[in-house]
């Protein structure tokens, strides 16, 4: 692939994967069947972070230095609208329904909420201290935001879109500014949420109703981002200082192995 790749994500079909290639520039098409790149988008300026359009024929991007999110066509291969955002974009999430997407912005500390039709901008709201990582819950009622610096999540009422919730974390033997909170992944039934702790070497299971942390799981160093089998029954982190990645069996509560890869491992997403 291309220089410096960060995010990733599946089409709706599950047949390909695109790749943002920071360094480059662009977004390259994986054909997963054939294991080869055949074909290139055009992201805007290094493009870190993505997500597909539940109608399969749109990635909405986050372009870290024009602080913009990007809105490509993925058929035509063009950009086919940008929206103005924070300072260094980042993290990025589509509502179930398709019709709103979320970017947090680094050093704006801020969430901006997208019209994903008109490409309006319709909200930003204020959260903690540099935004990594959002995602709205699977009903589409909440919208979560992780903050790395606080190492905190703010949770929203996406109809109201005030705060409903604030979930600080604490791992034993690690200092408070140890315990940075950065990639999110909610499981499908939408009773838990799963959250990268950085620097503290855990990932969080989180109580979606409650708001608590049920458990924590030591995995390598620094995981960055986390993705759930599609049996809901494994938990896969990708652990960046560490070279490797763990896997959490969820049923028996435990991590079952690490599994050396490339240097600095940053996202991770599992196929069918």
């Amino acid at each position: 692939v291309g220089r410096r790749p960060r995010g990733m994500a599946l089409s709706v079909d599950k047949k390909t994967l695109f790749v943002a290639e920071g360094d480059d520039n662009r977004i390259d098409v994986v054909d997963l069947a054939k294991r080869q790149i055949v074909g290139q988008l055009p992201s805007g300026a290094d493009p870190e972070f993505f997500v597909v359009h539940p109608d399969g024929k749109r990635l909405f991007v986050a372009n870290e230095n024009d602080n913009q999110v990007s809105v490509v066509d993925i058929a035509g291969a063009k950009i086919i609208g940008t929206v103005d955002v924070g300072v260094e974009p980042e993290g990025m999430a589509v509502s179930a329904d398709g019709r709103t997407v979320a970017c947090t912005s680094e050093t704006t500390s801020m969430v901006h909420l997208i019209d994903a039709t008109t490409l309006e901008l319709i909200d930003n709201l204020l959260v903690d201290t540099r935004p990594r990582a959002a995602a709205f819950s699977v009903d589409g009622k909440q919208l979560w935001v992780s903050s790395e610096i606080r190492g905190t999540v703010t949770v929203f009422d996406t109809a109201t879109r005030a705060q409903t919730g604030k979930i600080e974390f604490e791992v034993p033997g690690i200092r408070r500014e140890g315990v940075q909170a950065v990639g999110i992944e909610m499981s499908r039934d939408g009773a838990a949420a799963y959250v990268a702790l950085g620097p503290a070497n855990r990932i969080a299971e989180v109580d979606t109703k409650t708001f608590t942390v049920r458990r924590l799981y030591l995995v390598g160093q620094r995981p960055w981002h986390v993705a759930l089998s599609d049996d809901q029954k494994q938990l896969i982190s990708a652990n960046g200082n560490s070279g490797d990645i763990s896997f959490i069996d969820l049923e028996n509560q435990e991590v079952v192995k690490s599994l050396p890869v490339g240097r600095g491992p940053w996202g991770v997403v599992i196929g069918p």
